[in-house]
């Protein structure tokens, strides 16, 4: 079993520019200290540099560090793309040993949007529309209707306003850490 009764476990998955790191962010701000970011994307790209696929090393690093801050009494949001098909078990597995809430969201955003608000994106220029088309899975929702689907008609505050609802977070405090 991992982390108390009391700690929160959020998790964010959708398409790439569907904004799961924007409502991470949000989440964090509005939270504040005892909300741990576990991003798929830092994870994977930055700390270990190695490509999506099956089995690859960054599945476990997420469920370990989503773990530890869990233990360490943090509420812990883990977000990314995270396809269903190569994280599915980990998120299971996690969902399942988590003492406190979970709570799952996937961003639903439709491959039109996702195009125009990559262009935005730092990386427009080194992921092309192709490259975003292969990795683009229409609804890839987790198994068992665990996720609540959110679409792009919500506002980037209306969401983080929900889930801070949903999960509880608006009604704990903050940690002094």
């Amino acid at each position: 079993m991992v982390g108390t009764e009391e700690t929160r476990l959020v998790v964010l998955r959708g398409n790439s520019a569907s904004g799961k790191s924007s409502v991470a962010a949000g989440l964090r701000e509005r939270f504040g200290r005892g909300l741990a970011l576990v991003g798929q994307d830092n994870l994977r790209r930055i700390v270990l540099r190695e490509r999506d696929r099956p089995g690859a090393a960054n599945i476990g690093l997420i469920d370990l560090t989503a773990r530890y801050a869990l233990d360490a009494g943090f509420h812990v949001v883990v977000e990314g793309i995270l396809h269903s098909d190569h994280y599915g078990d980990m998120l299971a597995a996690l969902r399942a040993d988590h003492r406190g809430p979970t709570h799952c969201y996937y961003l639903d955003v439709p491959f039109g949007e996702t195009v125009a608000r990559h262009a935005t994106k730092p990386i427009s220029d080194d992921v092309s529309e192709t490259r975003l088309r292969e990795w683009y899975r229409e609804r890839d929702l987790l198994p068992g209707g665990i996720e609540t689907v959110i679409g792009d008609a919500s506002a980037l505050h209306e969401t983080v306003d929900r889930i801070m609802l949903d999960t509880g977070l608006a009604h704990l405090p903050a940690l002094e850490r």
